[in-house]
């Protein structure tokens, strides 16, 4: 597995490069509180490209920066340095990095080919809407210099989740991706944001082998 650091914004990010290719890289965005696997996931067999993992801000072999702060936003902005770098791309997300790669894909239909969103830890957030408010605190003895970084774990379990807001991300792919079929869903879960999601025509239920062979074929 080869590791190229990116430097972004105050962190250092862990691309990792799983397996060589010739074609379109595939992305895969791991779950909250997991890594990119050391080799690449077996459901990716049939991709022609490259396959790459990034690994999260307080994640992998990320930076684990100091206090917290951890939305989706962040890291869809960690997810767009990796795009930067290895250019268009087609993105595998689990859990949260499944919402995160909804995400990225509203904010750049253009240079994303297709998203598969499976299941996955952090699939859920907080939930769809606001709750009482509450102190989040992460004790000392909980802290140290391994990753992944209790604050992140904590953070972004709690982060809402508006229906509205995936489904917006929806309509710029929609309106912008000019593909018919662009972001296939292959998990159990349900969560609100995600059938938000799925009312639009170019959301598609599909299992990961079936989703992979189309997209890779664009």
């Amino acid at each position: 597995m080869k590791t190229t650091f990116l430097h972004h914004v105050r962190s250092q990010l862990a691309l990792h490069e799983l397996r060589e290719g010739s074609g379109r890289p595939l992305l895969v965005l791991h779950g909250l509180g997991e890594r990119t696997p050391a080799m690449a996931p077996s459901v990716t067999e049939g991709w022609a490209g490259p396959v790459f993992g990034l690994d999260f801000t307080g994640h992998g072999d990320s930076t684990l920066p100091a206090g917290g702060g951890y939305t989706c936003e962040a890291l869809m902005s960690d997810a767009d340095a990796a795009l930067a770098e290895i250019g268009p791309v087609t993105l595998l997300g689990y859990g949260l990095g499944a919402y995160v790669g909804l995400l990225l894909f509203g904010s750049r239909p253009r240079e994303i080919e297709g998203l598969v969103i499976a299941d996955g830890s952090g699939f859920d957030g907080g939930g769809a809407r606001p709750t009482s408010s509450k102190l989040l605190a992460v004790s000392s003895d909980q802290l140290g210099d391994t990753t992944p970084d209790p604050w992140a774990l904590l953070e972004l379990a709690s982060d809402i989740r508006p229906p509205d807001y995936a489904a917006e991300h929806v309509r710029q792919v929609a309106a912008l991706a000019d593909m018919d079929k662009a972001i296939a869903v292959v998990s159990i879960g349900r969560p609100e944001w995600l059938e938000a999601a799925m009312e639009s025509d170019v959301v598609f239920e599909s299992d990961i082998a079936t989703a992979l062979s189309m997209f890779d074929r664009l």
